[in-house]
């Protein structure tokens, strides 16, 4: 019987192997484990270790910090997609008191909601959660450093403002929820608030010297929704697959697609590095591919999570160190030693099984004034608008049921593509949110606003 990691090319394996062991050796991590998904299956699992003789293996606990926002955001989702809260909703409609409310839903999953950075002193991440019981102790008297909605400004007190919220709507409490909601439903055993045997411990490594320091591995308390989880490279590798295929258990493929897509306005310098936020995940871009997850750390840990979707591969990247590893570059380096050795096989073309007569005759080129676009019925049912110059507005769009179609992407999410037929049934036009699509172009015999000059096309004298 084949394993899963035989799946792997010999040559793509030891790729893998030698450039997490590069990374535990140069960033002098105790111990560093990682794993690879692809097509919904880990693929692939590596561990490296230089401290203590035990080596590390899928079912070995690592604390993932920040990875937890995506474990919330999830949660707030569900309430969404149940119609129990509106992401435009303003926090004090289900949140009352917090001095945050003006902020939507919305802008604290995206981290524009214009709250603090952190929590008021001490600092949360190296002591107990019993110093802030309160969610007053978490935001503190000033709890905004921007205006609401205007910028992007990363928020640990954001999220637990999200979990507060999840524990006001649910009746329960977060870690409650999140493991009847998401943990048992898709598996993730080893996914907890506290750390459960096997689990690494925590070090600091001196920035001048090969010694270590034990980190403390504090209760986070209120705050846990922001980063207390702890979880393993296993675990990880099948959110990841949910992250990219999504489980109508727990969160449908569509919304999870709406997290992936970019939410907040990126800062200048996330402009020219590729970064930006969506719902819950971190968006980057690296060399021509487009990755979305997160990165997560606290004291004693670095964590990451990577998922390039085109190629239907995932990363997980974990270490016990609290700097020196870094984990986001190492991730992508992960997703791309197997995309680029082991491209992506494609599914075998399928025809549609059946086609509407008035559907394919949409089919074909069709012009806005003198851009040619061509129009193509694909076999998951969808229709796609592309320039044939190759460049310029495109988009896919899925059909209403009503003759029309809705723009799922680009400059043409959410807008509306209407044929507008004529007395005798044909096709006079397509409308695309005002702007007409016509057969020929400017074609004369079409609805064309403004009019078509009845001389016609001429050269130039």
């Amino acid at each position: 019987m084949t394993s899963p990691e035989d799946e792997l090319l010999p040559g793509t394996r030891r790729a893998l192997s030698h450039r997490i062991a590069v990374a535990q050796a140069e960033g002098r991590a105790p111990s560093l484990v990682a794993a690879v998904v692809r097509d919904g299956r880990t693929v692939w699992h590596g561990a490296r270790a230089g401290a203590g003789g035990h080596v590390p293996d899928e079912t070995t606990q690592y604390r993932i910090g920040s990875i937890t926002k995506t474990f919330t955001a999830v949660l707030v989702m569900r309430l969404r997609d149940e119609g129990v809260l509106d992401l435009g909703d303003p926090l004090e409609k289900h949140l009352p008191g917090t001095g945050a409310g003006e902020a939507t839903i919305a802008d604290l999953l995206s981290h524009t909601g214009g709250l603090a950075a952190e929590s008021p002193a001490p600092w949360w991440e190296r002591t107990p959660g019993s110093l802030r019981p309160e969610l007053a102790d978490v935001l503190g008297d000033e709890p905004l450093r921007h205006p609401v909605g205007r910028r992007f400004h990363y928020s640990n007190p954001g999220y637990t403002v999200l979990g507060a919220l999840v524990e006001r709507l649910r009746g329960a409490a977060w870690e409650d929820v999140l493991r009847r909601e998401v943990l048992d439903p898709l598996g993730l055993e080893r996914t907890s608030s506290r750390p459960t045997a096997p689990h690494a411990a925590g070090w600091a490594v001196h920035p001048w010297a090969d010694v270590l320091l034990p980190e403390p591995a504090e209760d986070l308390g209120r705050m846990a929704p922001a980063g207390q989880l702890w979880s393993t490279t296993g675990d990880l590798a099948r959110f990841a697959a949910f992250l990219a295929r999504g489980d109508e258990r727990v969160l449908s493929a569509a919304s999870l697609r709406e997290m992936r897509t970019p939410a907040a306005p990126p800062e200048a310098a996330d402009v020219t590095t590729g970064y930006a936020y969506g719902l819950g995940l971190e968006l980057r871009r690296s060399g021509e591919r487009l990755l979305a997850g997160h990165s997560g750390s606290l004291p004693g840990f670095v964590a990451s999570l990577t998922l390039a979707l085109d190629d239907d591969v995932a990363a997980v990247v974990l270490a016990n160190c609290t700097s020196g590893v870094p984990v986001v570059a190492v991730g992508a380096d992960l997703v791309r030693i197997v995309a680029e050795a082991e491209p992506r096989i494609p599914e075998p073309w399928r025809p549609l099984r059946e086609i509407d007569p008035s559907v394919l005759e949409l089919a074909g080129p069709w012009y806005w004034g003198t851009h040619a676009f061509g129009l193509r019925l694909t076999a998951d049912g969808l229709a796609s608008l592309e320039p044939l110059s190759g460049t310029g507005r495109h988009s896919r769009f899925r059909p209403n049921g009503d003759g029309t179609w809705t723009g799922l992407e680009g400059y043409y999410a959410g807008e509306l593509l209407r044929p507008v037929r004529r007395a005798d049934g044909s096709v006079d036009h397509l409308d695309l949110g005002s702007f007409v699509f016509t057969r020929q172009p400017y074609d004369p015999d079409a609805a064309v606003p403004g009019g078509v000059d009845p001389e016609g096309w001429r050269g130039l004298e």
